[in-house]
């Protein structure tokens, strides 16, 4: 029977009375971080105190005592940590290998944005992702994907309008819209965009950017929209300006984006204010061996940035900014959200509480339960591959198609006009993509250069946005066996050689995630890029990362599609 609101109430106020009475020392807290070291966010500066906890959350700082004492004399003590733009699809493993992996970096709180398994699932991918996260010991919070399909070019599994994704604007985990990459639409206010975001302003929610480079009158038409943020920042001076004009600026430093040296200038006491730390995509040897949020506090530190400005930006401004008003201190009434590092140079994480429990003991993190997902949402997200088994001929295209140019430690591309042959001495190499969702049996087919490849073919599902079949190879008859072996195993990411399969990381979740341990996936996805670069990739790209990005027509100059080579600039197939 559902808990009536009197009920409500009354529990809470059970708790909230507790919490009192611990606050004022007349009970024993829960816990008590003795001794405690620990950063006020209100007064930027480190004071000293034992942090009591009760129920979950901090009664209150001073003299206590507790049921359960710690004492972190000599460490110091943390807001925990919060990644305020991220896609959990891109760590290829499932929401729990990937709280599992945060945890331990101090993390306890991520935005997400499920847009990848939404272009796959529609709907159904956002469903999944709630239930797949709940009652994790780390808290995610979702926007609502913007762009699905990200532009009426691509052939995705779904198409969300704001009608459709409208009632999950009143979902508890739900802070808003996710980033707008249509930009062009909001600039020439094409109604089905903007309608987005007033739907978004309507339920009194967050509107996130998406906007490289925009500026001048077009960036005043994007944020007059009424679009809040921008993680899309890669110079000073578009951040600058972007900030100038109102916008909140996410910081990003993930596996594919590297901004944050670029975006140093901002980490002081001018601008730091409207700043906050974001990954957006995290890969699986990043999150074992690099770190999470952590990672771009100690790199900020290490560039000369003030700690306390790096600590704020990486804790209290993301909570600010989302609203998530209980979180992102060390205060009374907040969150007991806590993380416990020995030293402001060192910077290891000793422990890490989540609502006052300990989640990681600085070696292991504490077993949890894996959340259950209704079996609907299961069985169609390990079915979500419809489409025939290729063949050599399905690729067997002739006439002049565009060549497109990769551009080393770049997701830009050149176009190199056209080509109509597979030339692998001139680097000239065949790229298709294969329509997924819906049995259409489009595939588009051209040719690339930069990515080098000797002999055999890689391929991959995961293919921003819409996530088709994305392959390069040096044959047909190759490239037909990488697509039909991802085909059967419901995705994932593959290497052959002389029609032989060299190296396969299996992604059956929407093809996009493992089902697999983290340690598992990244073994896996390091033994397939060994395989691509033996066979001759170029080594100053990542295999599948580069070509995953191939497939995304908002960003110039060349993409392949389902349709065939596609000319951003110019915004037409090329023919």
């Amino acid at each position: 029977m559902a808990e009536t609101y009197e009920q409500k109430i009354e529990r809470k106020l059970k708790v909230k009375q507790q919490v009192i009475a611990v606050a004022s020392g007349r009970e024993k807290a829960d816990l008590v971080l003795k001794n405690a070291t620990y950063l006020n966010v209100f007064s930027n500066e480190f004071l000293v105190g034992d942090i009591a906890v009760s129920n979950g959350l901090i009664a209150g700082i001073g003299k206590y005592n507790g049921k359960v004492e710690v004492d972190v004399r000599g460490k110091i003590v943390l807001p925990g940590f919060i990644d305020a733009h991220i896609h959990l699809e891109s760590s290829m493993v499932s929401p729990t290998e990937f709280a599992k992996a945060v945890i331990s970096h101090g993390t306890t709180t991520v935005i997400t944005d499920p847009h990848e398994i939404a272009n796959v699932m529609g709907t159904d991918g956002i469903e999944y992702m709630i239930e797949a996260t709940s009652n994790l010991p780390l808290d995610v919070h979702f926007m609502l994907p913007s762009c699905v399909p990200a532009t009426e070019i691509d052939e995705s599994g779904a198409v969300l309008e704001y009608k459709d994704i409208d009632k999950y604007f009143e979902h508890k985990k739900v802070l808003g819209l996710a980033e707008m990459m249509n930009y062009v639409g909001v600039i020439n206010g094409d109604s089905k965009v903007v309608s987005k975001i007033i739907a978004s302003q309507a339920h009194h929610k967050k509107i996130d950017g998406h906007a490289p480079e925009l500026s001048g009158n077009d960036l005043n038409a994007y944020i007059s929209a009424g679009v809040y943020s921008d993680h899309e920042c890669s110079t000073f001076e578009n951040a600058l300006e972007k900030l100038q004009k109102g916008q909140f600026i996410m910081i990003r430093e993930g596996t594919a984006a590297h901004n944050l040296k670029a975006l140093m200038p901002l980490l002081n006491d001018k601008y730091y204010a409207r700043c906050m730390f974001a990954t957006d995509d995290k890969h699986p040897n990043d999150l074992l061996y690099g770190g999470h949020i952590d990672y771009i506090v100690k790199e900020a530190i290490r560039n000369g940035a003030n700690p306390i400005i790096a600590l704020k930006v990486a804790t209290h401004h993301a909570a600010r900014y989302f609203l998530l008003n209980n979180k992102g201190a060390i205060a009374s009434g907040y969150l007991a959200d806590i993380v416990v590092v020995d030293n402001i140079r060192d910077f290891d994480i000793q422990q890490v509480y989540k609502r006052g429990k300990l989640v990681f003991d600085g070696k292991e993190v504490i077993d949890f339960p894996t959340p259950t997902i209704e079996s609907r949402l299961v069985e169609k997200c390990h079915n979500t591959f419809h489409l025939d088994k290729v063949t050599p001929e399905s690729f067997d295209i002739k006439g002049d198609l565009g060549l497109i140019g990769l551009v080393s430690g770049e997701l830009l591309t050149k176009n190199l006009g056209t080509a109509n042959h597979i030339d692998v001495e001139n680097d000239i190499l065949k790229i298709a993509c294969v329509e997924r969702h819906k049995n259409t049996n489009h595939i588009g087919v051209g040719y690339v250069k930069g990515y080098s490849l000797k002999s055999g073919a890689v391929a991959t599902s995961i293919a921003h946005d819409s996530h088709n079949i994305i392959t390069v190879g040096c044959s047909d008859s190759d490239i037909a066996i990488a697509v039909n072996a991802i085909k059967d195993n419901n995705g994932g990411i593959v290497v052959v050689e002389n029609g032989e399969i060299k190296a396969l990381l299996e992604l059956p979740i929407a093809g996009l995630m493992s089902e697999e341990p983290l340690k598992v996936v990244n073994d896996k996805l390091e033994k397939a890029k060994s395989s691509a670069y033996s066979l001759g990739v170029s080594k100053n790209i990542d295999p599948f990362m580069t070509l995953s990005f191939i497939s995304l027509p908002v960003i110039p100059s060349l993409r392949i599609t389902t349709k065939g080579v596609f000319d951003v600039d110019k915004w037409k197939i090329v023919e």
